[in-house]
């Protein structure tokens, strides 16, 4: 098990414009994975994206098959490998709702996103993945692959009024040490 350090907003690293990966199939490929996997399953993360351990890659992972204990009121999302992602959102509708980051521990802000998008990428063998996705789901792709351009959830914001520390914005919910 290989937990890797998590960065955290301020630092350069999280601005950067990730770069597609170009093999597959590789042990160097395998082991970040299994790295990334083993990090986010460590603090209970519904996601996690190569640059916010400081690999410079389009690479996201998120979900697990089960209910995420920081977003206990959310539905399971399928345990995905997503490399070099390509999302394009079904139509113009959006929902807001709470987000946290694990590069922006502590506090949760309510994020507007499209509601409905397809998405396609490749798992770890180079393998198509496609699916269209909606609510939760396409929330945390849209998530995760923002890290791959350099955003962070704060800068999607429109209402600060809507931005605070997780303790106090939810008091009754179990926090982590990195919520």
């Amino acid at each position: 098990m290989a937990l890797r350090d998590i960065l955290r907003m301020g630092d350069p690293r999280l601005l950067r414009q990730a770069l597609p990966v170009s093999h597959f199939d590789t042990p160097e490929l395998h082991q970040l994975l299994q790295d990334m996997q083993d990090t986010m399953t460590a603090v209970n993360g519904a996601g996690l994206a190569a640059p916010q351990i400081g690999e410079n890659l389009r690479i996201v992972i998120f979900g697990s098959g089960q209910f995420n204990p920081r977003y206990p009121k959310q539905p399971p999302v399928p345990r995905t490998v997503l490399i070099n992602p390509v999302l394009t959102p079904l139509g113009e509708d959006e929902e807001s709702d709470w987000e946290g980051c694990l590069s922006v521990p502590g506090l949760r802000g309510q994020v507007p996103r499209f509601k409905r998008l397809h998405y396609r990428g490749f798992d770890a063998y180079g393998q198509l993945i496609e699916r269209e996705v909606e609510g939760f789901h396409a929330r945390v792709a849209q998530h995760e692959c923002d890290h791959l351009d350099g955003k962070l959830y704060p800068m999607r914001m429109r209402d600060f009024t809507q931005f605070g520390y997780t303790d106090v914005l939810f008091p009754g919910l179990d926090t982590l040490p990195d919520d």
